[in-house]
């Protein structure tokens, strides 16, 4: 694309609302679709966004949409309602996804795009909502060369590690894998801290342990500031995006007649916490939520 795409955002929350505002910022025309959380587009229309009344608006307008929501299910409102992608798609369009999705959701929107002349490219986003306003996250894209190679330079905008993954939907399996791990290494990291808490354990000489040795990790590291200091702010992302991601890869596993022991136990953790009402806490307190289960509360979750 020789002058700046046109390009549309849907779904600018705690992930999207980062990417989009650095999009806008390396100068592309942007329009964006929020949702019930009007603060986040009202700060990219204050910054020259334009805001669109539907998804077809948006993909009528732009020359590449993406889509950043929940999870399949809202994408695939967002691209088949009677207002959505499709109807406003156009040939040359392309369609980045940049949710945690389901990869046989993804391959079919791309196969009903293509037959509108429209292309896909699978995006989703690794790292947190302060890389995303930062425009330091990680993405793997997954589609036809061409179409990666069109959507990469909006792509560097908000993300300084970018991994071509293969065919349309190897990056969300991708994600699914990467998340699993990570999601479930905080599992076993909230049970361990739940029972050090229980036995009386001084979390700051734990710390200097698992930091010394095999099993330190990145989601230790960002769990226990909460945990030492009631700070959740290294990972701002809620329990019931994990939960719904570790359903999500469950459910691949699931279909790939894979083994899911471990993640299937992760999954029912992170379950727990929702029946306990705190789906909106952000990951970093799960410790908490089981240590208090115990008896052992580490410190007032709110």
């Amino acid at each position: 694309m020789a002058s700046k795409a046109k390009v549309g955002y849907i779904g600018v929350g705690l992930m999207g609302h980062g990417a989009a505002k650095n999009i806008l910022a390396k100068g592309y025309p942007l329009t964006v679709l929020g949702n019930r959380n009007r603060a986040p587009v009202e700060d990219l229309v204050r910054r020259g966004a334009r805001e669109a009344r539907t998804p077809a608006e948006v993909a009528r307008g732009c020359d590449v949409v993406f889509t950043c929501v929940p999870s399949s299910v809202e994408v695939e409102a967002a691209v088949y309602g009677a207002d959505g992608i499709l109807a406003g798609a156009h040939a040359g369009m392309i369609h980045v996804d940049s949710t945690t999705a389901d990869p046989n959701s993804t391959r079919k929107i791309g196969a009903d795009l293509a037959a509108r002349g429209c292309a896909m490219v699978d995006g989703p986003l690794g790292r947190t909502p302060l890389q995303a306003e930062e425009g330091k996250l990680s993405t793997f894209l997954g589609g036809a060369p061409d179409a990666v190679a069109k959507v990469r330079p909006i792509v560097e905008c908000y993300a300084d590690t970018i991994i071509e993954a293969g065919p349309l939907g190897s990056g969300h399996i991708l994600k699914l894998l990467n998340n699993s791990l990570s999601l479930g290494i905080s599992a076993v990291v909230a049970e361990s801290l739940a029972t050090a808490s229980k036995l009386g354990v001084d979390f700051a000489t734990l710390h200097k342990v698992v930091s010394a040795g095999g099993a330190n990790s990145a989601m230790f590291q960002m769990v226990m500031p909460w945990v030492l200091e009631g700070d959740d702010s290294k990972l701002r992302g809620p329990i019931r995006i994990g939960a719904k991601d570790l359903k999500a890869y469950c459910r691949m596993a699931e279909q790939a007649t894979a083994p899911a022991f471990m993640a299937q136990t992760a999954s029912q953790l992170y379950q727990l916490a929702l029946a306990q009402g705190h789906a909106e806490r952000m990951i970093p307190k799960l410790p908490g939520i089981l240590a208090a289960l115990a008896g052992a509360p580490i410190r007032p979750l709110d």
